[in-house]
């Protein structure tokens, strides 16, 4: 790839790391993105937003649970537009911030939408016509709002409505329990919300380790009104007071008002309007673009990152594919080792895993030996208060490499690094147990976990190996 013109369709985590890397490299780059401001879903209504509310919502609850340990600072006053003000500080300091970096870096930004008109052209209303010798789609995706939901009225919300705080609800359901459902519950419920949660699988988290969402589920039981699972919601309708909403669930079928709606049940790639039908480009039936690991799509000229090519929808997956196809286009020989992407639920307590999980093992039929700590023998875990936590390795018994780790408990998505690490240099049990860890922090339950599995942990007894 000499110097020359590259299109990126989308300004979210994957499309500026993409654009700023080329750059960096010496290409043209050229950011065309349907916003006003780069950062997408993550930074604008995803990610971002959404942990700084997840801050507050954890800081109201160790004030509660301060009065347990002799601290009572009272009730919180509660005041939804300085909380929003906060938040649209936090991702306006942010999107300044990468405003900054593109113009340092000779980036030229398009506001519109991109439309391919064919393999190296995309048109975008009021700028014409846009040639580019190389196009990369970053585009993202979007909450999905089943047929017939989005028309009942702005009472009944998605992700990106729930970041608005546009009022504290008296009684709130959450419509799917997976990681966004349970955060934004989570968020309301330490506002003042009675928050009622309906899943229609059997466990919240479908696909997270169980003996890790069991912890959390108990301590969501207590901070939320109800959690209904095998249960499916079949209307919802606006009396003028309230939502109506009816439900089936094993046994019986229930209708119960609310004063909001968030439908959390997943989310679908931005692929339609793009003019794709104008390319090469090939997709499934669930209108993910097909892409190999180095980003390529059936087109030549065009790649394709992040939510739109399926897997895992996290910024930093569409991160790191950014860099690693812009890598290739830049002509960088390496072979292709698959990245070990960490995931974490920021509830309180937080979920974290990365690499092989126990569920996984069990349904490819790999033979695997666990090891846990559990932080009840946590002296750090002690000290906040917060014993409700476990570290969990994955550990191949044949080479004790390590395969995959999960953590439960409070601050655990900055722990998970490590174990991410060990798994990507192929470190083993013996690696982690004798690396030194400082005293006490959580981050010694990941040491302590693989000394559990070699028999010579010092705060649990297990028959030596």
């Amino acid at each position: 790839m000499s110097k020359q013109n590259l299109l990126v369709i989308g300004g979210g985590p994957g499309g500026y790391a993409a654009a700023f890397m080329a750059a960096d490299r010496g290409k043209q780059v050229i950011v065309i993105d349907a916003e006003d401001q780069l950062g997408g879903v993550c930074l604008l209504r995803g990610c971002i937003p959404s942990k700084t509310l997840l801050h507050l919502a954890k800081l109201i609850s160790e004030v509660k649970h301060a009065r347990e340990w002799g601290l009572n600072f009272g009730e919180p006053n509660i005041d939804p537009n300085r909380i929003r003000d906060w938040k649209n500080k936090v991702t306006g300091n942010l999107t300044g911030g990468l405003a900054q970096l593109c113009k340092q870096r000779g980036i030229q930004r398009i506001q519109g939408q991109g439309i391919f008109r064919d393999s190296n052209s995309v048109y975008v209303e009021g700028q014409g016509y846009i040639p580019g010798d190389k196009v990369l789609i970053a585009v993202g995706s979007r909450p999905i709002i089943p047929k017939g939901w989005a028309s009942v009225g702005s009472r009944v919300m998605d992700s990106t409505g729930a970041l608005e705080l546009e009022d504290i609800p008296d009684r709130l359901l959450v419509i799917g329990g997976g990681y966004i459902g349970l955060e934004m519950g989570s968020v309301y419920a330490a506002l003042g919300s009675r928050v009622t949660v309906v899943e229609m699988t059997g466990d919240l988290l479908p696909g997270v380790d169980r003996d890790l969402v069991r912890i959390l589920q108990a301590r969501l039981k207590k901070e939320f009104e109800s959690i209904h699972l095998n249960t499916q919601v079949t209307s919802i309708k606006d009396t003028g007071a309230r939502l109506q909403v009816v439900w089936k669930e094993p046994g019986e079928t229930q209708e119960v008002e609310f004063d909001r709606v968030l439908v959390s049940v997943g989310r679908q790639p931005n692929t339609s309007g793009l003019g794709l039908e104008n390319t090469q480009v090939e997709m499934d039936e669930k209108g993910f673009i097909k892409a190999d690991e180095e980003g390529q799509t059936a087109d030549s000229s065009i790649f394709a990152i992040g939510d739109v090519v399926g897997g895992a929808m996290l910024a930093h997956k569409a991160s790191h594919e950014a860099k690693r196809t812009i890598g290739h286009l830049c002509g960088d020989s390496h072979g292709f080792s698959p990245p070990v992407i960490p995931a974490v639920v920021f509830t309180d307590p937080e979920i974290a895993w990365c690499g092989l999980t126990e569920t996984q093992a069990k349904e490819q039929g790999i033979e695997i030996a666990i090891a846990k700590f559990p932080w009840g023998a946590s002296g750090r875990a002690g000290t906040l208060g917060r014993n409700d936590g476990a570290t969990k390795l994955i550990i191949d018994p044949k080479t004790d490499r390590l395969l995959g780790a999960g953590l439960v408990g409070t601050g655990v998505g900055e722990l998970i690094s490590e174990a991410v690490l060990a798994i990507q240099l192929k470190a083993t049990a013996k690696d982690l147990a004798e690396t030194v860890h400082p005293h006490p922090t959580l981050s010694e339950t990941l040491m302590e976990a693989a000394e559990m599995y070699l028999g010579r942990s010092t705060h649990q007894y297990k028959k030596p190996r």
